[in-house]
């Protein structure tokens, strides 16, 4: 029986002020995410992933310790617990990246995936900490991940996650394509000129390398007061061919929904069969030191 899924992106700019009270910034997106998830919903979609920490602007633009007050604990946390009531209302799995707090001064970068029944199914930590000039401060703000790279199966699909910087690091785009990963979802905040010429190219080839479907997010438009660049959407979906499914815009909010389908990852490994051959008893000197 043939196997696709339908699934979208959002993409999202923050046209609000950094100086707002910090649950005024969480509620302006939370706001804007609940119409885009009923949007998302009401095209068919079964599974829904959000930008990078979603519910704000991209705070590692500074180093303020204001920001950490706008960590929430997972799944304990008021965001996972409304995504989880959206999740079940609308019948869509929902893979939620938001700051989270592990305890008082441990925080990291985390994405919440939430089934379709509105169950917490787990997380992904991001692993590699960027502190890039200028205005890439993550280090100030996040540990690296601790989960290594779960898969989480939607029932529709076996999801995994992979954040932003980590895109540049195909070690675990390949450990999550060998744990049983079908769709990896990276969700980002990246500017033009820093990294848009690898944006393409990137994730297209882990999509191509591991036979997986990637979806990639990054969000849209210039955030007042830091203005490090542009934001510049053009949020995708990759097949395992190379070929893009979808693309949204590059400068607007957009809900980016296309059918995946996921017989062309069997099809892609039959024909190139990397995993097969593979010689992971010739590669210890990658991880040491």
């Amino acid at each position: 029986m043939p196997r696709s899924v339908r699934c979208s992106l959002i993409q999202a700019a923050y046209a609000g002020s950094a100086e707002w009270p910090l649950e005024k910034v969480k509620q302006y997106m939370i706001d804007k995410h609940v119409e885009y998830i009923r949007q998302a919903a009401e095209a068919g979609s079964r599974i829904a992933c959000l930008q990078e920490i979603f519910y704000g602007p991209y705070f590692c633009a500074e180093q303020e310790t204001r920001w950490y007050d706008f960590t929430e604990e997972i799944p304990a946390g008021p965001t996972v617990k409304l995504m989880q009531e959206l999740a079940k209302k609308h019948r869509l799995a929902l893979i939620v990246p938001i700051y989270e707090k592990e305890q008082e001064g441990v925080f990291y970068n985390t994405a919440a995936v939430i089934g379709a029944a509105g169950e917490y199914l787990g997380k992904y930590r991001k692993t590699h900490i960027p502190h890039v000039a200028p205005g890439f401060w993550e280090k100030f703000y996040f540990r690296p991940g601790n989960l290594g790279y779960p898969v989480f199966d939607l029932g529709v699909a076996k999801v995994g996650v992979y954040i932003c910087y980590d895109r540049h690091f195909p070690e675990g785009a390949r450990a999550l394509g060998l744990n049983g990963a079908e769709i990896v979802f990276n969700p980002s905040a990246t500017v033009a000129g820093l990294s848009e010429h690898l944006w393409k190219l990137e994730q297209p080839a882990h999509a191509v390398a591991n036979g997986y479907f990637v979806g990639a997010i990054n969000r849209v438009g210039v955030e007042a007061p830091w203005k490090i660049g542009e934001f510049y959407g053009s949020s995708y979906f990759c097949d395992p061919r190379w070929q893009m499914v979808a693309q949204a815009s590059r400068d607007k909010d957009e809900v980016l929904t296309a059918n995946l389908d996921l017989d062309l990852i069997a099809e892609v490994r039959r024909t190139w069969q990397f995993f097969r051959d593979r010689r992971p008893d010739l590669y210890g000197e990658l991880v040491r030191g």
